[in-house]
């Protein structure tokens, strides 16, 4: 009888679980939060809706770099910069797209425009940490 380490048997499962996994369950907490109307719930502070969307989209733009160099052995740094802004900035758009049919709610290109400097902001900081430079 042959016995495997018990790291080898759950490595797929694992790493999907450790980097995937919380991509989706946010992207899935961004889309239900952008479900429900707001009107009224937040203090009326002059840009603190576009500083909101720039730290949502932050987490979001870190997690998609952490996740996107985890599976690549050669990492290619710059490329998933890149990729996971374009992947934020997109997952922004269909937001705001998404927004845009929910009662009391408004589909903003300002809002898209925030998400996607938030994405900058988070990815740039996943590469900061990646490439040794923080």
């Amino acid at each position: 009888m042959t016995c495997q380490p018990r790291e080898a048997a759950f490595l797929p499962t694992s790493r999907f679980t450790r980097y995937w996994l919380p991509v989706l369950v946010y992207c899935a907490a961004i889309f239900i939060q952008s479900s429900f109307p707001t009107a009224g719930q937040l203090p009326q502070w002059p840009g603190l809706d576009k500083i909101l969307h720039m730290a949502a989209y932050a987490l979001l733009g870190f997690l998609f770099f952490r996740a996107l160099a985890s599976g690549r052995p050669s990492k290619n740094h710059n490329i998933l910069l890149i990729l996971s802004i374009l992947f934020s900035g997109l997952y922004g758009l269909g937001d705001e797209f998404h927004q845009s049919f929910v009662s009391g709610r408004v589909a903003e290109t300002a809002d898209a425009l925030a998400d996607l400097a938030g994405g900058f902001l988070g990815a740039g900081w996943g590469w900061l940490r990646a490439t040794g430079h923080y």
